[in-house]
């Protein structure tokens, strides 16, 4: 490993010192005031200046990534907040957003994107006709079960890591189960993140999921770039008022005053191994992050902009559908239908882009894969491009 100038084994780390915590580790925690009072937390620290933290009692999902000190996911105005505390069901579906805030926010698992009333016949319950889904889903406020954590070595390599189980059920309904594993290598900048979704249920139920990765101040800022191969730009949700803001897709400005979000969809060119890279750059401050997924797994790509001062954010949202909702996804016959006992595998890699030559570099391999439009408000194609192999019930 490389680790502070020096290149070491496994028994040069035992000489050098009595535990490894001296070059990174991971410990778990809890939180004791406010709203976040009574969470666990697992701190994450590697030797290369990484340090990230992950909710436990929040579907594992990471809620703080630094590098050197320096912030790059995103804190919300609403802060950590206990899972007790959260209401599903509050605002005619909203509540979630009193929930939402950190670097990662997992939506699904059987419902993403605004909130939506759909027939519920799979549910086999004759009393419940429909089911009305909030914004995003359930998944991201029910708490993990922690199967395990700690460090791991391979030869002369250590790899921290946690696992755990997040369960969304109810009878008659669905019987889901989110199983997470994140790792990160004690010499390096990259986190990545495992998960398989199972049925473990015996009637056929819908799934539909995304990441909603958020990053925020300091490494988002006046004149931060995104970078990603765009194919083609499907979608804005802001098309009426295209220009009004000044704020295409590539550019970040500063925060406003008065901001209304904007979302778009991009069609998205993956490498020759199947991956997906998209990127924010911070050019002044040498700092990037970089996350990548795999496009059969994650074929849609959304990108949202809240540059709302207060609540200043950009979001790299990979996902299993078009952002078309619920009920056109069923219509169009490309919901995902897990069968009794089927799983779904989904694969991310978040990695920290230190320095200019790493920007550059990172930007290039991305430029290689498709150029992304010069034009920052490119005219939305409408082109869903259909979402096959997904047989219907």
């Amino acid at each position: 490993m490389d680790l502070h100038g020096e290149t070491l084994t496994r028994e040069d780390l035992r000489r050098r010192s009595g535990q490894l915590g001296s070059y990174g580790g991971i410990r778990l925690v809890e939180l004791a005031d406010g709203t976040e009072r009574g969470l666990r937390v697992l701190e994450f620290r590697t030797g290369a200046g990484l340090r990230f933290a992950v909710a436990v009692d929040r579907a594992m999902d990471i809620v703080e990534v630094e590098h050197r000190g320096i912030s790059m996911g995103w804190h919300g105005p609403s802060g950590l907040r206990h899972p007790g505390l959260h209401e599903p069901e509050g605002e005619r579906g909203f509540g979630w957003a009193r929930s939402f805030t950190g670097f990662l926010v997992t939506c699904g698992l059987d419902h993403i994107l605004g909130p939506e009333e759909v027939d519920a016949s799979h549910y086999g319950y004759p009393g419940v006709r429909t089911v009305r889904h909030g914004l995003h889903g359930r998944v991201a406020n029910i708490p993990a079960r922690l199967t395990g954590y700690g460090e791991a070595w391979e030869g002369d390599r250590c790899i921290l890591w946690a696992e755990g189980e997040v369960r969304q059920a109810t009878t008659f309904g669905e019987h889901l189960v989110l199983v997470r594993r994140i790792e990160a290598d004690l010499d390096a900048c990259e986190i990545r993140l495992t998960d398989r979704v199972e049925n473990r249920g015996f009637q056929p139920t819908p799934h539909m999921f995304f990441y909603h990765v958020n990053l925020g101040a300091p490494l988002l800022a006046d004149g931060a770039r995104y970078v990603a191969p765009i194919a083609d730009v499907v979608w804005a949700a802001h098309e009426a008022r295209y220009r009004d803001q000044g704020v295409g897709y590539a550019d970040v400005p500063a925060p406003q005053d008065r901001f209304a979000e904007q979302v778009w969809q991009h069609e998205t060119a993956a490498d020759g191994q199947g991956w997906v890279p998209v990127a924010l750059v911070n050019d002044r401050l040498g700092l990037g992050m970089q996350v990548s997924t795999l496009k059969d797994q994650l074929p849609c790509l959304y990108q949202w902009q809240h540059f709302q001062a207060g609540g200043y954010a950009l979001g790299i949202e990979p996902s299993t559908h078009h952002v078309l909702g619920n009920q056109a996804a069923r219509d169009r016959g490309e919901m995902i239908w897990l069968r009794a006992g089927e799983e779904r595998h989904y694969d991310a890699r978040f990695t920290v882009l230190d320095g200019a030559v790493a920007l550059a570099e990172a930007e290039a391999r991305i430029r290689a894969i498709a150029v992304q439009p010069d034009d920052p408000y490119p005219r939305p194609s409408g082109q869903f491009r259909p979402l096959t192999g997904r047989p219907q019930p």
